[in-house]
């Protein structure tokens, strides 16, 4: 995370300091609003629709039910302010938000999802739009959701809230970069600022930078205590104490009695949880994580793991490329996609990447990846 990590925190910190999700009315210009209505749904649709005409002033220029038909609609009607859903055919969320934010910057988007998993929330906040709305919540409530965004707020609604305040709080918490890790276990391993720049392919000098910066981040004064702060808080690698057999993120071959398994997502809170379900369900597994494209092919060149769970989303990184991308270098891996969207376009085109499944994030447990490992070791 990093400087990355610092500035989602401060864009949310904004986002939720500007929020206002309350029961009072905001007037509305007398200017007649244009809006344009995106949900897969018909009946959906129908229901959203029927609920903002009785606002003032509202006028439904076009409803449409996938990305590819938003886009036309959008470049007829130039409206004020888009309501959508995001899990419609040819509509990938963050991208497909970020290009229409960057296509038309004035346009108010309001989210109405019926997906709250914070991760996903967070990341279309961050791609752009003026608020998030969840489905599931009183149509009154959509109607000043509406009213709240027109108005040049930020909208959040109340379920929402407390999981972006936690968010903000883990984000707060102490996040290494990729590359601080990586630096962490070379000091761990007993290595030397010129055998820390053979194996990450840094310059000495580049290397003293880093640890400098990592010193300070941690709050110690010399390799030995940084070594000692690692054992104190083996959490800052993305990985705890775990059982024998299991990799500790060091990138090294996997032993053959082991079977080695890669998870890729960009949530490190997300990638603990799912770690430790893979270690308790599989013991003998070897685990390995990645936050990004380039290391996970990293990992997967010295590794060859039978197994790879790959978040869709990865950041500004699609993970079907990723995908994709590993296929090319390990045939013999099995792809398993994952995300808290369970798209349809997105199923089919990690199909034809070459991913042997697609699962709902939410529905991820215990009983299920124990399906998926007797699966493999069969």
């Amino acid at each position: 995370m990093g400087d990355e990590g610092d500035g989602d925190n401060r864009m949310l910190s904004a986002f939720l300091n500007t929020t206002m999700d309350t029961h009072e009315s905001t007037p509305m210009s007398a200017t007649t609003v244009r809006l344009v209505l995106a949900d897969d749904h018909a009946i959906v649709r129908a229901g959203i629709a029927n609920a903002l005409r009785e606002l003032p002033n509202i006028e439904i220029v076009g409803e449409v039910g996938d990305g590819q038909a938003l886009f036309e609609l959008l470049r007829r009607t130039h409206p004020d302010v888009l309501v959508t859903d995001v899990t419609m055919p040819h509509f990938e969320p963050i991208g497909t938000i970020r290009q229409i934010h960057g296509d038309y910057p004035s346009l108010k988007i309001l989210v109405v999802s019926a997906y709250d998993d914070d991760v996903y929330v967070q990341g279309l906040l961050g791609a752009g739009v003026n608020g998030y709305h969840l489905k599931d919540q009183p149509l009154s409530d959509l109607r000043l959701a509406v009213q709240r965004v027109l108005a040049g707020e930020r909208w959040v609604c109340s379920p929402l809230v407390e999981k972006l305040v936690r968010y903000r709080e883990a984000a707060t918490t102490l996040a290494l970069t990729a590359r601080q890790r990586d630096i962490l276990r070379c000091l761990k391993d007993g290595l030397d600022n010129h055998a820390i720049a053979r194996r990450t392919g840094l310059s000495v000098k580049t290397v003293e930078n880093h640890l400098t910066r990592l010193y300070r981040q941690i709050n110690v004064q010399s390799r030995l205590e940084a070594v000692n702060y690692l054992m104190q808080h083996p959490d800052v690698l993305g990985y705890a104490e775990l059982p024998v057999g299991v990799s500790t993120g060091r990138v090294e071959a996997a032993r053959p009695q082991h079977l080695a398994i890669l998870i890729v997502d960009d949530n490190l809170r997300y990638r603990t949880q799912m770690r430790r379900m893979v270690a308790k369900t599989c013991p003998q597994a070897a685990i390995y994580e990645a936050e990004n494209t380039s290391t996970a092919l990293r990992l997967v060149a010295d590794t060859r793991p039978r197994l790879a769970f790959i978040d869709v989303v990865l950041g500004d990184e699609h993970g079907i490329d990723t995908a994709r991308q590993i296929k090319a270098l390990a045939p013999n891996t099995r792809v398993i996609l994952i995300s808290a969207y369970p798209d349809r376009e997105f199923h089919r085109l990690g199909l034809a990447a070459g991913a042997v499944a697609f699962l709902d994030k939410k529905d991820i447990d215990a009983a299920a990846l124990r399906e998926v490992l007797d699966d493999l070791v069969s």
